[in-house]
């Protein structure tokens, strides 16, 4: 399937394909692979994606609000029949990543409240302005955000993420709220373009300007969805303050291309918020408790902390006291405390940098992580703990076997890219990840101050390296968590 998307730059291009890099392993959440090809002074981003109705939304969407003026991809080349298309290429820089890194706890630099205020003052354009020609006749997998779409959200949340994470709540009293809520969203105007997944992951940032992606799942709905989607996107954690700005200067711009009156925006408006906060847990339940990819449980503290300030501020226009029961159940859960990143401060404190409390040394875990040689055997526990995990990562694709790779290791770049696209290799990690974020929990619970996790392969050069390095990057910074990586076939050849 690459040479598909090789053949594509060429044919654009008229240069042959110089680098391969794939952007999306083990984090993405879509079934979508996501990969740069360049050569010569082109660049271009490949997607590989079978679901043929949802790139032909994607393709409609782009072309359309590109004739509007719109910042949106230009698609280069398409082959429908093998779910393979190639589009602009927008750099790396997500408006996710440059809020993360332009920020110190609450405090967000101005570039990026004006990134915000850029993007804020372009989504009526995309809702109103361009919404109003749209082929919605091309919309996957609904043409409106209906009855049907509400209810696979709400469900989406009930069944992934209230049961999985073991809150109680009656069955019948919350459909009956499911309803109310129901109609009442749907007694809102619903004619405009909605993006349904207007969040900072999908805004790329190039030369400080916005440029909008992943809009495939959008259908005719209300106004309200998406400016909620970008204020309370989880894991972005904006201050209130920020997001009541933000909203104002939304509505005044929105009221350059339709009547819009503030009261009747906010009548509607938090039970949107309220919608689409259980659309995203539902989606951190499903990825995070169901198919157990731990690290989409680390937005839950974010949504936890936003529900807080939900349930303290703001009194919806319609009863639903069960599911309000049930938002309450989850603030309370020890389960889901469980959950909190090393990011998130506890619930109820102040948000800043300096709030967390630090382990003194004696309180922390070391993890140690080896690579080996198994021509060598199995490292010895030093600790005298005796305990931990030895993972065999035999059963992954050796690069050793390819000439290119054979001088390199598991820390290069080339083995690294080489490695991240293999889909064995994913889910091993994955395994390994779970079983040891499970332990670290276990063992800072009860005191424990060693624990040794060992990777080895044939050569203990590549595989058993990298696994050793993922693993690390996937602990280091944890609360109370110090972690010690040691290469020891890449060591003995330098003694």
């Amino acid at each position: 399937m690459i040479d598909v998307l090789k053949n594509l730059f060429q044919q654009r291009f008229q240069v042959a394909v110089e680098k391969v890099q794939p952007l999306q392993g083990e984090l993405g959440a879509s079934g979508r692979k996501i990969i740069r090809l360049s050569g010569g002074k082109f660049s271009a981003i490949g997607i590989l994606y079978n679901v043929r109705e949802e790139n032909v939304a994607f393709f409609e969407f782009s072309r359309h609000f590109r004739a509007h003026g719109l910042p949106v991809p230009e698609i280069y080349g398409e082959d429908l029949s093998r779910g393979a298309y190639l589009e602009e290429d927008f750099g790396d820089t997500t408006l996710f990543e440059f809020l993360s890194a332009n920020r110190a706890g609450s405090k967000i630099s101005l570039p990026t409240i004006e990134a915000y205020r850029k993007v804020v003052t372009l989504l009526p354009r995309f809702q109103i302005d361009a919404g109003r020609g749209l082929n919605y006749k091309a919309c996957y997998p609904r043409a409106e955000f209906d009855e049907q779409s509400i209810a696979w959200d709400l469900n989406y949340f009930k069944y992934y993420f209230l049961k999985l994470a073991g809150i109680p709540f009656n069955e019948q009293l919350l459909e009956d709220d499911f309803k109310r809520l129901t109609a009442f969203l749907l007694s809102a105007r619903s004619d405009f373009f909605l993006y349904r997944d207007f969040q900072s992951r999908n805004i790329m940032l190039r030369d400080g300007q916005p440029f909008f992606l992943d809009y495939q799942g959008g259908r005719k709905g209300a106004l309200q969805y998406d400016i909620a989607s970008l204020l309370f996107d989880s894991k972005a954690d904006l201050p209130a303050a920020l997001r009541q700005e933000f909203l104002d200067l939304y509505i005044h711009r929105a009221g350059d291309f339709v009547p819009l009156e503030h009261s009747v925006f906010m009548h509607h408006y938090y039970a949107y918020v309220y919608v689409r906060m259980m659309q995203a847990l539902g989606a951190y339940g499903f990825r995070g408790f169901y198919e157990r990819k731990s690290h989409f449980l680390q937005s839950v503290p974010y949504a936890l902390k936003n529900l807080e300030w939900l349930l303290q501020n703001v009194e919806l226009p319609i009863a639903i006291p069960t599911l309000i029961d049930a938002f309450k159940r989850m603030q309370d859960s020890e389960k889901l405390r469980e959950v909190a990143s090393k990011e998130v401060p506890a619930l109820g404190a102040v948000a800043s940098a300096d709030s967390r409390v630090v382990p003194g040394k004696k309180d922390r875990l070391t993890v140690r992580v080896f690579s080996f040689s198994y021509r060598r055997g199995i490292p010895k526990d030093e600790t005298g703990h005796g305990g931990g995990f030895v993972f065999d990562a035999r059963s992954v694709p050796n690069p050793g076997r390819d000439e290119r790779f054979k001088p390199l290791t598991g820390k290069d770049a080339p083995v690294i890219e080489y490695l991240d696209q293999q889909e064995s290799a994913h889910q091993f990690l994955g395994s390994v990840v779970s079983l040891v974020d499970a332990s670290v929990k276990t063992y800072q619970k009860r005191g424990f101050t060693s624990l040794t996790v060992s990777f080895g392969c044939t050569g203990g050069q590549h595989r058993s390296v990298y696994f050793a390095e993922q693993l690390a990057k996937r602990l280091n910074g944890r609360s109370g968590v110090e972690v010690v990586v040691r290469h020891l076939e890449l060591e003995n050849r330098h003694k």
